[in-house]
């Protein structure tokens, strides 16, 4: 008679739910890291190209905004791959594009080939965020996705806590050309790694069981891969107020890391004084305390969810901690000592990662058939505070001479951000055009 132990039923029959989800959200985990490195790798090598090219600080911003305009302006084309193509096969090219832009980047030798490919590296990285919200929407469970959500973005600051130090003693020992080829290089082989193991959905994997299928059944009734996105799914998205208060806070949020993704060496180095590979090392400090800070949001999310608190408290509540917290970046305007510097970055820093979750929102607000589109739509909002902040910092610090002023106006989109989600978002639950 045929044993029915766990140890010999195949993963089609199991009752128990196999992992597979897990291993799919580590693979997204290492793509966003290297997505990450691929876009701040600029800041790291910036004060040494700042000396080769004498850029001003207005010049400096547009470097490092040139990447996010681009990706703003191609967020919603991206969505609409998505949704036509496939999260595997739109984000694999994704991944390779950008990684040859990264290389290309290395043989740059002009402020107009800099800012091409950064505009290059924008438009390749676009389809990224969404791809990653599709992918986690396909393959957990409500009940999960907060945890999965805050992995993923971790990796925006995994990559950096690990690299940055290497990343700052290549450009000292070997130039600022040596950091774009070698990460444009690990793009590429991560590239070939995704189109070997990704697939877009549960049902696509040979490994998947039926329990691990059904945990996910709410969000894979195939009508969203279906459907075609058009003119009036945009109008929709874009007439919703509980949807424009996540779009607000993710202008704020997202504005508020990107000074620390482009800006914050330099403002070591700057405005504080520091070595050029002291303040390398002292700045993967704060990169940590946000990967600390978005981790333990996603997870008191979902705790607070599974205690009973209401999905909209349990969404919102660690994310409107976060902003107020953000604020003190402010602190460091009445400091020049670097253990207090770092002391203040790292907290301001572990509050804005509690504020990386806002995805979690997106997957669980938007309608299901628009989930490639609204997550463009989403990105484009996300990702316009990538474009303002850098800019907006250089132009701050010509007028001024000084970072304390940039630092007030990161301090107030923190504030902005906790009223948009106070004011203009009433409830986290799933929108039905269908239903208007």
């Amino acid at each position: 008679m045929a044993s029915l132990s766990p140890a010999t039923s195949s993963p089609k029959t199991s009752t128990r739910p196999t992992n597979v989800r897990w291993r799919m959200l580590g693979l997204i985990l290492v793509v966003t890291a290297v997505n990450y490195l691929d876009r701040t790798n600029l800041s790291v090598a910036l004060p040494k190209m700042k000396e080769e090219f004498g850029l001003s600080g207005t010049e400096q911003g547009l470097l490092l905004s040139a990447f996010s305009w681009a990706y703003v302006v191609c967020q919603v084309p991206g969505g609409w791959l998505l949704d036509r193509y496939g999260a595997k096969i739109t984000y694999g090219f994704a991944i390779l594009l950008w990684s040859i832009a990264t290389c290309f980047l290395a043989a740059a030798r002009s402020f107009t080939a800099l800012f091409g490919l950064r505009v290059g590296l924008g438009v390749a990285e676009a389809p990224g965020f969404a791809a990653n919200n599709k992918m986690v929407t396909s393959w957990f469970p409500s009940r999960e996705r907060a945890r999965a959500t805050a992995v993923y973005n971790g990796g925006m600051y995994i990559g950096l806590v690990t690299a940055l130090p290497l990343l700052t003693w290549l450009t000292a020992s070997y130039g600022w050309h040596s950091i774009f080829l070698l990460t444009g290089i690990a793009g590429i082989l991560v590239s070939f790694v995704w189109f070997r193991f990704a697939k877009g959905r549960p049902t696509d994997h040979p490994r998947v069981n039926d329990a691990e299928r059904a945990l996910t059944a709410d969000t894979n009734t195939g009508r969203h891969i279906a459907h075609k996105a058009g003119w009036a799914d945009l109008r929709y998205l874009l007439s919703r107020r509980r949807l424009w208060g996540m779009y607000l806070a993710q202008f704020c949020t997202n504005g508020v890391m990107w000074f620390f993704l482009t800006w914050f060496p330099s403002y070591l180095v700057e405005a504080k004084g520091m070595a050029f590979v002291k303040a390398g090392f002292l700045a993967s400090l704060p990169y940590l305390a946000a990967l600390v800070g978005v981790l333990f949001s996603g997870t008191l999310s979902d705790f607070l969810l599974r205690r009973g608190m209401s999905r909209t408290m349990a969404r919102k509540l660690p994310m409107m901690i976060g902003f107020v917290g953000s604020v003190s970046i402010i602190l460091g305007n009445y400091t020049s000592r670097p253990a207090w510097v770092v002391a203040v970055m790292s907290f301001a820093f572990f509050a804005q990662g509690m504020t990386a979750i806002g995805w979690t929102l997106a997957s669980e607000v938007v309608p299901v058939k628009m989930l490639g589109l609204s997550g463009g739509v989403f990105g484009l909002f996300t990702n316009l505070g990538g474009a303002v902040v850098p800019l907006v910092v250089g132009v701050i610090l010509d007028a001024t001479g000084s970072f304390n002023g940039a630092l007030l106006f990161v301090g107030a989109l923190a504030l902005v951000g906790f009223f948009a989600y106070l004011v203009l978002i009433d409830k986290v639950e799933r929108l039905d055009p269908d239903a208007v």
